[in-house]
């Protein structure tokens, strides 16, 4: 008789592949997931079945980690106008913390291993497009939804090739102007 699957020793296995994959990029092989979990490929291939369905499950908990940690940064706080919001989120993504899931999926999209997700790329752009509607909808603007998405991306672009956040950060806030109302 076979040991039961244990759901919470999968999850801490896939929060620190998750970690792994955050600080070092998606490995080719298991041999990283291992030294990062302690365990043994065999442990591993028993939680997720096979090498494949590991990465595909590092991938969508990274990314569902993105869209609660963004899509809180891109709420609509009533307190301020929403290119204030708009901007701290900017550095936030930008910045440090931002960097690791840029460098993840930016290695995800130009490698073969997207196979294994293939509506990621849509879902990686259309995922943000509510959160700006109704940001900018509080400054009468929901229509700019995706001009904004296309700067933030395009600039995030722009920083991960050339490092230059200043510049950039200053690209971000001149747009941010244009978007106020008068």
């Amino acid at each position: 008789m076979g040991r039961r699957p244990q759901p919470h020793i999968r999850d801490d296995l896939l929060d620190a592949c998750v970690a792994h994959a955050l600080a070092h990029g998606l490995p080719g092989r298991l041999e990283p997931f291992v030294s990062a979990t302690g365990t043994s490929a065999r442990m591993l291939l028993y939680h997720f079945g096979t090498r494949d369905a590991l990465i595909r499950a590092v991938v969508e908990r990274a990314r569902q980690r993105q869209l609660d940690t963004w899509s809180g940064l891109l709420q609509r706080r009533p307190e301020e106008p929403y290119t204030v919001t708009l901007e701290r989120a900017w550095a936030s993504m930008a910045g440090v913390d931002g960097r690791p899931y840029r460098q993840m999926f930016g290695q995800w999209h130009d490698t073969a291993a997207s196979q294994f997700l293939p509506e990621f790329a849509r879902r990686a752009t259309t995922d943000w497009l509510g959160p700006l509607q109704e940001g900018l909808g509080s400054i009468g603007r929901p229509e700019l939804a995706t001009l904004v998405l296309a700067v933030i991306r395009g600039l995030l672009m722009d920083v991960d090739a050339t490092g230059d956040i200043t510049r950039t950060q200053k690209g971000f806030a001149t747009f941010c102007a244009l978007l106020d109302p008068p």
